[in-house]
């Protein structure tokens, strides 16, 4: 095996990184419910059970410069070199991990989308956004108040809970849709989320199109209500309508154009984008706004699928490396430009394609790094291995997943905390996504050189083990709290009727503005400031 040896940076260094205008990427390395509990402002969150998965898409360029870091450097030194064997060539960890970033005296954040979330609160002080709260909503609604309530969430998020006779629109299609949704130029609207940001944003949206109607957020979305003991509607189906009148998109068109001028959002035509397309010195996305149903209908060769509403709302899921090239289209020259103007705020280096879904443009698409490598089991091998005990089932299915059900015998287990195993026996891993089993089993290999005993891999995964009727088992505590480092507790509990999550939630929210210091605060171009960047 060839040798590997890390490049360091100190937290003082990255400092100095992280705000001299180049291109860079930041990635957590830990699961998911570490990330959340304490990470860097600019930190992008990369689990390593998924690193090879996800970093092609993240950051595309393999000469980028990326830096990992985790609590202790442990598991990025892994990261860094699964980086290096990916072909990834200016590698760095963080000397100490989050440990030494706040021992050098600069600030850990709580939370996922940090500096989404901390805009969305900058945008509602900057811009006065209109809002209305739970309990003047639901008098409004109890008057019989003529009010449309506009759900800004997507349709997966809202099924699970909304306020009651709202509509559910995507933050990204709002100004594509919004005369079709709401014809009468006087019919007060609300937007909401389940939180803070994307009412916010959503209703801000609509005030800078110029829209004639009363517009407000709902001062803390679903959970807010939910806080004032008002009832939710659960499973809800009303969405906005699939087609859009001509008059309508004629009409946004022309507003989203004045905004796209208002905030000097810059176009860039076909021949330009290939040529950026062929620049080995800067990182370029490409950005399909539109709907998943068109999305899957056909989009443009290498882009990825960046709903607007959720581009905002969570930059980082999408785009991993800042000071990257943004390039977003759509089909209609509606939906683009109104994203691109809160990008650009944001402060990212964001443009419209010309003629977007029509222009040829084309992006290559980067090459997973992730071999196939694991033979597939049945679910009927299976059933006979684990009766006669020659197999050691492992579930690297989510822990939440494992909890709620999974294969009786079966134990959890995650990458980077690699199981004990029985002296002898094969293995067979139940995995959601292929990648993911391949990847713990490469890794259980390289630190068991030694042992040739067999992985293989559940063809059809935990639904064919369900579909067949082969018994399963619910595990509400195990594996216990502490292990579960996949789940970020207080985020996802609040809509389980944890109010005491509401809370902190909405708490950690609006006080993500007192924890910035003077470069992360003026990262952001909101207003003005935007079109003089």
């Amino acid at each position: 095996m060839t040798s590997f040896t890390p490049h360091f940076v100190s937290p003082a260094l990255l400092k100095e990184w992280l705000h001299d205008g180049a291109e860079i990427a930041v990635f957590d390395v830990r699961e998911h419910g570490q990330y959340g509990e304490a990470h860097l402002f600019y930190g992008v969150t990369l689990p390593y059970s998924r690193l090879e998965l996800d970093i092609v898409r993240l950051a595309p360029r393999r000469d980028a410069r990326i830096v990992v870091y985790d609590t202790d450097q442990s598991v990025a030194v892994l990261a860094a070199q699964r980086l290096d064997a990916l072909g990834y060539s200016d590698v760095y960890v963080l000397e100490g991990g989050t440990q030494a970033w706040q021992a050098a005296g600069f600030t850990l954040f709580a939370g996922v989308n940090v500096p989404s979330k901390t805009f969305g609160e900058l945008v509602e002080m900057a811009y006065h956004t209109p809002r209305v709260t739970a309990r003047e909503l639901a008098a409004m609604r109890e008057r019989g108040d003529n009010v449309v309530i506009l759900d800004g969430r997507p349709v997966n998020e809202y099924l699970k809970m909304t306020i009651p006779s709202s509509i559910c629109c995507p933050n990204g299609e709002l100004g594509y849709r919004i005369r079709d949704l709401v014809p009468d130029t006087t019919t007060p609207i609300v937007v909401n989320c389940a939180g803070r940001t994307r009412s916010i944003i959503g209703a801000q949206t609509l005030i800078n199109l110029g829209i004639p109607n009363p517009v407000m957020a709902l001062e803390n979305g679903t959970q807010g209500w939910y806080l004032e003991d008002l009832p939710l509607e659960h499973g809800s189906t009303r969405r906005y309508p699939d087609a859009v009148s001509p008059a309508s998109v004629t009409q946004m068109r022309e507003a989203s154009g004045a905004l796209a001028e208002r905030f000097a959002v810059p176009e860039v035509d076909a021949p330009t984008f290939a040529q950026w397309a062929t620049d080995t010195s800067r990182t370029l996305f490409l950005c399909d706004v539109r709907t998943p149903e068109e999305y899957a209908a056909g989009t443009l060769p290498g882009a990825q699928h960046t709903p607007g509403g959720q581009l905002i709302q969570a930059t980082d899921q999408y785009v991993g490396v800042r000071h990257a090239r943004v390039v977003l289209f759509d089909n209609d020259g509606v939906r683009a430009p109104i994203v691109a103007s809160w990008l650009r705020q944001l402060g990212h280096d964001a443009y419209v394609l010309r003629d977007g879904l029509n222009s040829g443009a084309s992006l290559a698409v980067p090459t997973p790094g992730v071999d196939t490598t694991l033979p597939e089991i049945d679910v009927a091998t299976l059933k006979t291995a684990l009766a006669d005990g020659s197999v050691t089932v492992i579930d690297v299915r989510p822990s939440m997943s494992f909890r709620r059900e999974h294969a009786t015998g079966a134990q959890w287990a995650i990458r980077p905390r690699l199981p004990k195993l029985p002296a002898s026996g094969n293995v067979v891993l139940i995995a959601d996504e292929r990648g993911v089993a391949e990847l713990f089993a490469a890794d259980w290999r390289r630190e068991h050189a030694q042992d040739s005993r067999a992985f293989s891999v559940l063809a059809g995964g935990f639904k064919a083990w369900v579909a067949a009727g082969l018994p399963v088992e619910a595990t509400p505590d195990s594996p216990p709290d502490a292990d579960c480092i996949d789940y970020l507790f207080f985020v996802h509990d609040r809509h389980d009727g944890n109010k005491a999550a509401a809370r902190q939630y909405l708490a950690w929210e609006t006080g993500l503005l007192a924890q910035l210091d003077e470069h992360e605060r003026g990262a952001f171009r909101i207003g003005d400031a935007a079109v003089a960047k």
